[in-house]
């Protein structure tokens, strides 16, 4: 069987800005099966003043102390602590004071290739979504992460929360065929568990899903996160996807090859 998917719970923006709710949700990812728990980098200040928003992301940006202690508190409980950038200054703060050799790059930076090029060979691992974008686009991207030894590409709708018709679970194979010394993954934003195990049939190698303790929280992305019971579930639907998956290699199996010939001699063949 192939490797084990990686499962990333996003975080986010779902600590509301605060900080023992996103000391608990840490706790509680790892509990629930995750590999890597993820959060969001960028300062309120970054925010332009006439943002509708800027005081939401005042609240719940992500303070260098913070991203110290998550980390810690992360790695404590066995799973890895990862983060998205949204300016160069806080990848420069990923990278070189946090010291991440992991990056995920959210779908509206894609094109963002200031922000490419600094990551280009200063981290082994880069994640990348692909919301919005276009095959070309994206091809543009990966040939800005040309030094990053891994890229995951990951299939991604840009809706909160993504239309079942519109998550194009199709893409994965054609984003496998496109780039296929890459790995290819998907950046969940549907509702439910359904996606996720369906996108690892379909070859995904890592899969992305919100994450959160409360769904009735302010914020828009609580609606499509799991709980921690559902991650559970997705978790295991996930590991039965790569069992039922296979090697996509055609030939007997090792139950049957034992009862090839019994099978294939049990009633009369025409002479």
């Amino acid at each position: 069987m192939a490797s084990e998917t990686i499962i990333i719970a996003e975080i986010g923006e779902n600590h509301i800005g605060d900080w023992d709710l996103a000391r608990r949700m840490v706790v509680e990812a790892a509990a629930a099966g995750a590999d890597i728990v993820k959060f969001q980098s960028y300062l309120g200040s970054d925010v332009a003043d006439d943002d509708p928003e800027k005081e939401w992301f005042e609240q719940v940006y992500l303070p260098d102390a913070m991203h110290v202690e998550l980390k810690a508190l992360a790695e404590g409980h066995g799973v890895e602590f990862l983060s998205t950038p949204f300016t160069l200054d806080r990848a420069r703060f990923l990278v070189e004071e946090l010291r991440l050799r992991k990056i995920k790059v959210a779908s509206s930076e894609m094109l963002n290739l200031g922000l490419l090029d600094y990551l280009n060979g200063r981290v082994d691992t880069v994640f990348l979504s692909t919301g919005m974008g276009s095959l070309d686009e994206v091809a543009h991207a990966a040939d800005h992460l040309t030094r990053v030894r891994d890229l995951y590409i990951l299939q991604c709708t840009t809706q909160y929360p993504c239309p079942p018709e519109e998550a194009n679970l199709a893409a994965i194979p054609t984003l496998k065929a496109r780039f296929p010394e890459r790995r290819i993954g998907f950046s969940d934003h549907t509702v439910g568990t359904l996606a996720p195990a369906m996108a690892v049939a379909l070859g995904a190698e890592v899969i992305e899903k919100h994450f959160t303790l409360d769904r009735s929280l302010p914020g828009t992305d609580h609606v499509l996160s799991v709980t921690p019971d559902e991650l559970r579930e997705m978790v295991g639907l996930v590991r039965q996807a790569e069992a039922l998956r296979g090697s996509a290699v055609k030939a007997p199996t090792a139950s049957e090859s034992p009862i090839i010939e019994a099978v294939r001699s049990r009633f009369p063949k025409p002479q």
